[in-house]
């Protein structure tokens, strides 16, 4: 794999060197790595104001088999970097509904088939015991992930009694996780660009003897240092922010699999939805 820098340095070298068309493209891509990243070779081709021809030729001039090993190596060598959200909005601007269906399609089948890997169903499996003996499990997130730490948290208080509401109040995060201990679980959720209260929230979990579950896009994210299992979730595509897809579907996998293993879920959710039908709460066809 190239770093950044041999990628700097050989696009350099075609910008001097190569013909017009691939040396004023070359030196466009110096500036755009982003849009490499997450344009497919006509969204790219009409970002950069060349023919999808002109792509492909500078693809195989840097010494790959094709665009899409290109577009592969340079999402790989950004991973360590942090990139906006508003340079995946740019990334997006002015291309098709139909190219952009095409790409998000694409990387959304391949988020699916890392979340449904073999790897994945093991670690999922083994979280199963431990979540149901816990003596409360705690569900963190906020800004985009407050969603999946709410709907984690609610649907395994319908089935579970050991889990509590996930908080939403300011200093409410604090006030809960300075009670855990040893027998506890903090299910954490954030992505890059990672939430200072969720990583604070690790912290205060770890300080207190809890036990952190990562639900995060790769082991060097700050919520995965330290953590008692970390997730990784693949969140590729070409939205303007990571999927949330994964992590949906990693929750749901794991809820189910843990009201199958437990002997109390069956009348927990029964009770639920007696308690909810009975003042009223659903409405019914």
């Amino acid at each position: 794999m190239k770093s950044l820098e041999k990628l700097n340095a050989d696009l350099t070298r075609i910008a001097s060197e190569g013909t017009p068309a691939l040396a004023g493209f070359a030196s466009w891509v110096l500036d755009h790595y982003a849009e490499v990243a997450f344009n497919s070779i006509r969204g790219l081709a009409e970002h950069a104001g060349v023919n999808s021809n002109t792509v492909i030729r500078l693809a195989k001039e840097l010494g790959y088999d094709g665009y899409d090993a290109f577009r592969s190596e340079i999402q790989t060598a950004l991973r360590s970097r942090t990139i906006d959200y508003s340079a995946r909005a740019a990334a997006l601007h002015n291309r098709t509904g139909s190219d952009v269906f095409s790409d998000l399609i694409a990387a959304n089948r391949a988020n699916a088939e890392a979340v449904f890997s073999a790897e994945m169903q093991s670690l999922l499996e083994g979280l199963i015991e431990p979540m149901l003996a816990a003596r409360r499990v705690h569900s963190i997130g906020v800004r985009s992930c407050y969603s999946i730490a709410h709907y984690f948290s609610y649907v395994g208080g319908m089935a579970f009694g050991n889990f509590a509401t996930v908080p939403a109040q300011p200093g409410a995060i604090m006030d809960q996780l300075s009670q855990v201990g040893p027998d506890d679980i903090v299910v954490a959720i954030s992505f890059e660009h990672y939430s200072t209260e969720v990583v604070r929230a690790c912290q205060i979990a770890r300080d207190c003897g809890g036990r952190v579950l990562a639900l995060t896009d790769s082991h060097r994210s700050p919520i995965a240092r330290g953590a008692w299992q970390v997730i990784p979730l693949p969140m590729a595509g070409p939205q303007f922010m990571p999927s949330l897809n994964s992590a949906f579907i990693v929750i749901e996998m794991l809820l189910a699999a843990m009201a199958a293993r437990s002997g109390q879920a069956v009348q927990n959710v029964r009770d639920f939805e007696a308690r909810i039908q009975r003042f009223g709460g659903y409405v019914r066809a």
